[in-house]
């Protein structure tokens, strides 16, 4: 007991470390896998079909390459004079920007590949040939001569117009002409293409000619341009000289003006200065008067005494005189007083005197007032005066002023325009003397000659290139099918895009024509199909190895992905080692009864869970094997409604008692929700997926709608797996796929 025990257990550590999946295993083999790796295996795997596909271009180009007319090519090579001293520089009129030299043969370059330019040579080759005027039946198709007179009507067609021949020719020649410049230097390669070898090097030597040719019309017809310009515009020029000359001269003789800029201009000048003089002194003049007669005035609201004290009336020279008298006469009076009386005639006198004096100094002082009065009227008339002059000759001066700005305008007009009209004469003096001095913009260096042999095409070139380019277009669309392939093709892809283990890889096995798919296990049990089964068939008797009983329900995402071929092998590699039971619940499409030898049809499933059959006459036993199974018997009108009814959960826990397994056979969980009633009731839920054929993401929505319910789901069987072609093309068994489908059993 111990012992088994222990098997037991170490069953149980092997089932749960090879049937649950560890977090981020499947990333790390995923990433073992490259994506560069993945891209050569999709390459590997349709190498034969990209193989036919180039094989058939080569073929295609090879005949294509053969049926080429041969080519011919011819250069001629010109030198393009650039940088090239002038003897005169008319050609600032008419030349544009400066360019650099590879600018400019690049220029050069294009104007020989134009199309006008080419359009000229057409004409100068008289290339385009007069054709009917009027139009011209359509020719007949060539299943004309197959349909009755009059079916099929000829529609007139006009004949093209010269333009449009010559435009076709000209385009036929910018077709075949390439002209490229010569490295680090200033010559041009023109060659052209074509299949007539003479057309070949006339085409170049006669495009460089009238090149060269047109470049001299075009500097002629610039000259005459130029010549015509500057003829009209001297013309003009000289009408504005004279008219600008005229205007100077009347301004002159209007104004009167002799020598603006010479003694006139110094006379006033210094006459304002004189002015400013003046003016500044005699306001001076007036203010100090005027400050005195203030003082005056201010002092004579003080009184008399005030008037005589003031220092502006002192200052004055009578005041001063009458001042002195009468200090003069009280001197007297003091020495008259010490020596006489007050009656004594020359004390009378000399009181006389002093009146007199006094008398005199008011007098004096009255006439100091007047005369202050009167030096400030006259001192302000002054200043009016010469206030009145200084303006007069500051107008005259503005005056002035303006007059010899309209001179120097009138003057600077003269000055520009007899110089634009020298410049002009100068110019047009230079275009005529450039009339003889012309020089060709290019020079012919090596002329084109007949080819002696055709240049192509080059036929291994064309071969080697289309055999390339379609092997690149297979290999790119290998890889996008690759990419586009959303199909479960290996267990790794099982495990990693379906998030479930892999139980099993049934191989993809061919029978022969009086074998069953369905029967192959117990037929021929010693083949790589019958070893894969066993392989389910461990995995599903190591899983829960506690339960006494087990019941296994097979169903798949979508039809014809060999449930039912998985269902019964698996049943008969189960009932070599337990009583095991078959049941075809798939009640829509029932096909186990058929295949394994069923006598009545309308006794099975739906008969025993209606009562109208016995239990042990629902079933019969497979003959060379003990399997028993369970056909679906008559169809029901609503499957669903039958298998979710107590009276066939009642009949399943019946045969769970009989049968150590049961295996049960239902329909598609994608296409009705059979599958999902009977895994409920189920131990374990065997999900079958067709290698290379089922959507992993019909495979995972199907998984997923199992999980709503809490299906026990145990794995993934993935059916009819090529084996060698996953060994080969995705790694899936690293070399040992081809022994895959032929190991079994031998005999010794």
């Amino acid at each position: 007991m111990k012992a088994s025990f222990e098997a037991q257990n170490g069953l149980n550590t092997f089932n749960e470390r090879e049937m649950v999946r560890v977090p981020g295993l499947q990333a790390e083999e995923a990433e073992e896998t490259l994506e560069l790796v993945r891209y050569w295996r999709a390459v590997n795997r349709n190498k034969w079909r990209i193989a036919a596909l180039v094989g058939a271009v080569a073929i295609i180009a090879a005949l294509k390459a053969q049926s080429l007319e041969p080519v011919y090519r011819a250069s001629s090579t010109i030198l393009v004079e650039f940088g090239k001293s002038q003897v005169v520089s008319i050609q600032d009129i008419y030349s544009g920007s400066m360019l650099s030299s590879y600018e400019h043969l690049q220029t050069q370059a294009g104007i020989l590949q134009s199309e006008e330019l080419a359009r000229r040579l057409v004409r100068k080759l008289g290339m385009v040939k007069a054709q009917a005027s009027g139009p011209t039946p359509a020719p007949m198709p060539w299943y004309a001569d197959y349909l009755p007179a009059g079916f099929v009507i000829q529609t007139p067609v006009m004949p093209p117009t010269a333009e449009a021949l010559e435009r076709d020719a000209a385009a036929a020649i910018q077709g075949g002409l390439t002209v490229k410049p010569v490295r680090n230097s200033l010559l041009l390669e023109i060659s052209f293409v074509s299949q007539d070898p003479t057309l070949a090097a006339l085409i170049p030597n006669a495009l460089a000619a009238l090149y060269i040719e047109a470049d001299l019309e075009a500097r002629v017809k610039m000259r005459e341009r130029a010549m015509a310009f500057l003829g009209d515009q001297s013309v003009e020029l000289r009408k504005k000289v004279v008219a600008s000359e005229k205007a100077l001269q009347d301004f002159r003789d209007r104004e009167q003006i002799l020598n603006v800029k010479g003694v006139s201009l110094a006379g006033a000048n210094r006459q304002l200065e004189e002015l400013t003089t003046s003016l500044v002194e005699a306001r001076r003049k007036r203010v100090e008067i005027e400050a005195a007669l203030n003082q005056v005035r201010a002092a004579q609201k003080g009184g008399r005494g005030s008037v005589e004290s003031s220092s502006a009336v002192l200052r004055h020279p009578l005041v001063q005189r009458a001042k002195e008298l009468e200090d003069e006469a009280e001197r007297k009076v003091g020495d008259a007083s010490k020596r006489y009386g007050g009656e004594h005639p020359r004390m009378i006198a000399a009181q006389a005197g002093l009146t007199a004096a006094k008398a005199n100094l008011r007098r004096q002082v009255d006439i100091a007032v007047a005369s202050l009065a009167n030096e400030y009227e006259a001192a302000r008339a002054n200043e009016a005066s010469i206030a009145r002059a200084f303006e007069l000759a500051k107008v005259d001066m503005q005056s002035f002023n303006r007059k010899e700005f309209q001179l120097t305008s009138l003057e600077r007009d003269v000055a520009a325009n007899r110089q634009l009209y020298e410049l002009f004469i100068q110019r047009s003096k230079e275009t005529k003397a450039s009339d003889e001095l012309q020089s060709a913009a290019a020079r012919v260096i090596d002329a084109a000659t007949v080819p002696g042999g055709p240049f192509g095409p080059n036929r291994p070139r064309i071969v080697w290139i289309s055999v390339l380019a379609a092997l690149v277009i297979a290999m790119a669309l290998a890889v996008l099918l690759e990419r586009l392939d959303n199909t479960v093709k290996t267990s790794h892809e099982v495990e990693s895009k379906l998030d479930v283990p892999t139980v099993g890889v049934v191989p993809k096995t061919k029978v022969k024509r009086d074998q069953s798919i369905e029967r192959l296990f117990l037929e021929d049990p010693n083949t790589g199909f019958s070893e894969a089964i066993r392989t389910v068939r461990s995995g599903v008797l190591l899983s829960g190895l506690g339960s006494p009983q087990k019941t296994v329900l097979v169903t798949s995402s979508v039809p014809e992905e060999g449930k039912t071929t998985i269902a019964t092998n698996l049943a008969f590699a189960l009932s070599h080692v337990k009583k095991t039971l078959l049941i075809d619940a798939d009640m829509r499409r029932p096909q186990i009864g058929n295949v394994l030898g069923a006598k009545d049809d309308h006794l099975g499933l739906s008969s025993l869970v209606a009562g109208e059959v016995a239990l042990e006459q629902s079933f019969f036993t497979v003959e060379g094997s003990e399997l028993r199974v369970l056909p679906s018997g008559r169809v029901p009108e609503n499957p669903l409604e039958l298998l979710s009814s107590h009276q066939f959960i009642d009949v399943l826990e019946q045969l769970k008692r009989l049968f150590q397994v049961i295996v049960i056979d239902s329909a598609p969980v994608q296409m009705v929700s059979d599958a999902l009633i009977l895994s409920t009731l189920s131990t374990a839920v065997l999900y079958v997926v067709k290698a290379d054929e089922t959507p992993y993401q019909v495979a995972r929505q199907g998984i997923r709608r199992l999980h709503r319910v809490d299906a026990p789901i145990l794995g993934v069987a993935l059916n009819q797996l090529d084996v060698v072609k996953a060994d080969r093309y995705y790694g899936e068994y690293s070399g040992y796929g081809r022994y895959y489908r032929k190991y079994g059993y031998y005999k010794r």
